[in-house]
């Protein structure tokens, strides 16, 4: 089957498109990209969508004719992507989350509450406007199953990415970084979010810049500065980084007001802006070290760097030199293209979901038992 991956992360940078070209049944498959892009939203809706996952409130009109304008986004990319090739067969869109609330321990203990998770964009007017049988909503089966909704990539990641030999940890470095744990030659596989990827820094950027540049491309900026260690280890005694996992996280805990926590934190300290990029930067490399020391039976062997983060050569070096022993590499390296692999993802999942295949981990998520993963929106 020809299908249309269609992604927007916690950065809200734009849509990640891939026409992927998948065989094969259960976790037994072969993907072939076809073609990947990155369509930028509009200055405009992007602006707005930050506002409303900021906390920004909208009546219901407003609402809905934001969830609509996101669809048509994510439809014009999809259009864009398809061109010059046959028609997709199958379009799975994860849509734009806007609010992520996983269930509280006080929810998981006295068995009250489930977790909840909104992402815009809906399918059915995708397909309408693509006239491509769409799929959509992939969380919500696993929230109602009584897990976290995410994250939902690493039985991708086990599909495609493991290796005989060596032990992988594929670290997705977006707004929000989040890990895959895949052993040699074990069925363990185990995932969760690490904490803030691209998030703080995008928003130091933005606010230094006074919105004339939103991230520090290479880390160049940040490269110059010095890191202020005891900052990050104070940071890093927050409860998420040492929450034992299932656990996943977004701009609710990691946000603008978060981050004036940190201004005011550095204030003693004096840093110049290059030096609070670089100990933002530290902060990210650290909360991914931290995790895998905590919570992974062992430091994995290869450590697969997807995402934006992935292009950023001194957080990727600071990466390395918090995990030694480990050889920090990009997925590109192992015939994975990083920055559309969670597209790749969105597209396997709509796959499983059409073939009847179980997209969730229970013992990455949370989740009661495997379910099927998006809700199926036909073309009329």
């Amino acid at each position: 089957m020809r299908i249309i991956g269609l992604m927007s992360g916690t950065s809200v940078d734009g849509i990640d498109a891939a026409l992927v070209e998948i065989e094969g049944s259960g976790t037994d498959i072969t993907t072939h990209l076809l073609q990947a892009e990155t369509y930028p939203y509009p200055d405009e809706l992007r602006s707005q969508i930050l506002a409303v996952c900021g906390g920004e409130k909208l009546d219901l009109e407003s609402f809905a004719t934001l969830d609509d304008t996101i669809a048509q986004e994510f439809a014009k990319a999809a259009i864009a992507i398809n061109q010059n090739h046959p028609k997709a067969d199958l379009i799975g869109s994860h849509g734009q989350t806007v609010f992520h609330r996983p269930r509280t321990l006080d929810q998981i203990t006295t068995n009250s509450g489930l977790g909840y998770s909104l992402q815009l964009g809906r399918g059915a007017l995708i397909a309408h406007l693509t006239q491509i049988e769409t799929i959509s909503n992939f969380r919500a089966a696993d929230i109602a199953a009584q897990g976290q909704g995410a994250p939902l990539v690493p039985p991708i990641d086990a599909a495609l990415l493991t290796h005989p030999t060596h032990s992988r940890a594929i670290q997705n470095i977006g707004g929000i970084g989040n890990v895959t744990y895949l052993p040699a030659a074990s069925p363990l596989i185990l995932g969760w979010d690490t904490g803030p990827g691209n998030m703080l820094l995008d928003l130091a950027i933005t606010q230094f810049t006074q919105g004339k540049q939103t991230y520090d491309s290479n880390g160049a900026w940040a490269a110059t500065g010095q890191i202020c260690q005891e900052l990050v280890t104070n940071w890093l005694n927050q409860s998420f980084f040492q929450q034992a996992p299932p656990k996943s996280t977004g701009r609710e805990q990691f946000s603008a007001a978060y981050l004036e926590t940190c201004h005011q934190d550095a204030l003693p300290y004096q840093l110049k802006p290059e030096d609070f990029l670089a100990t933002l930067t530290e902060l990210t490399a650290r909360s991914i070290a931290l995790s895998y020391q905590q919570f992974l039976p062992e430091i994995p062997d290869e450590v697969l760097l997807c995402g934006g983060g992935s292009r950023n050569g001194y957080l990727k070096s600071r990466i390395q030199t918090n995990l030694p022993t480990s050889h920090v590499l990009t997925t590109d390296e192992a015939g994975l293209n990083a920055d559309a692999k969670e597209a790749i993802a969105f597209a396997v999942l709509a796959y499983w979901r059409k073939t009847h295949h179980p997209g969730n981990l229970p013992q990455v998520t949370g989740a009661t038992k495997t379910v099927l993963l998006g809700e199926i929106h036909d073309v009329l």
